[in-house]
């Protein structure tokens, strides 16, 4: 069995949701510290223009866990956003297919940071017909601080002997850690797909909303490499 896990993040990119796709059980990270300025609480999009960010306005004091960072809703973030995709991806071939979670995203009163993302990450994961279970660590039994020994007590808690790090595992696993648990490593290689989109030419690493805006249903068949 294959276990992995990753903070949730907001409208991710095509290689998360690959990661979700390769395991049996994704747990969703919310109980680990938030990081400013990375993919937590943002994403891109395509636009004429070139790609343009989606944030989500946090109010965030060092160093909260991601299940404690609010939403700044002093901000039209919602109305920003809804406009934002509107204008650049009504046009697009599957609008129809994406339009209804879109609404339930940008028109729901969220107050955390967290509940937004796991019903995003989830939500768009049944849009891309992933069927994998997903888990919440907040609502799971605690696990350890310590990041190795985190993972390698989700593996245990849901009997898995192996793990589905990340690329960049290689920089800060320790293995052997792993391997004295009987429980093996295995790194992500994510080679991401070209697809037509609007727009002129090919902008790779944007949200999985660009993918499913252009190709619907047959989105999950792009992520997973097949034509």
């Amino acid at each position: 069995m294959i276990v992995a896990a990753h903070q949730p993040q907001y409208l991710p990119w095509l290689g998360y949701y690959d990661k979700i796709d390769r395991a049996d059980a994704f747990v969703l990270l919310d109980t680990v510290q938030f990081k400013k300025n990375e993919w937590q609480n943002r994403n891109r999009i395509k636009t004429a223009a070139g790609p343009q960010w989606l944030t989500v306005p946090v109010t965030y004091t060092f160093p909260q866990r991601i299940d404690a960072v609010g939403i700044n809703n002093r901000e039209r973030w919602q109305h920003k956003q809804r406009q934002a995709i509107v204008s650049n991806y009504r046009h697009a071939p599957c609008w129809d297919f994406v339009a209804p979670l879109l609404e339930e995203i940008l028109s729901r009163p969220w107050e955390k940071l967290a509940p937004l993302n796991i019903f995003v990450v989830k939500k768009l994961a049944e849009r891309l017909g992933i069927t994998t279970p997903l888990y919440v660590a907040s609502e799971l039994p605690a696990f350890p601080d310590d990041p190795d020994e985190r993972l390698i007590a989700i593996a245990k808690h849901f009997g898995a002997d192996t793990y589905l790090a990340g690329a960049g595992g290689h920089g800060y696993m320790d293995l052997d850690r792993y391997e004295r648990n009987g429980i093996k490593v295995l790194f992500q290689k994510y080679d991401h797909p070209v697809y037509e989109q609007k727009f002129g030419g090919f902008e790779p690493f944007l949200s999985v909303l660009d993918l499913l805006f252009n190709h619907g249903p047959a989105s999950l068949s792009i992520l997973r490499g097949k034509k």
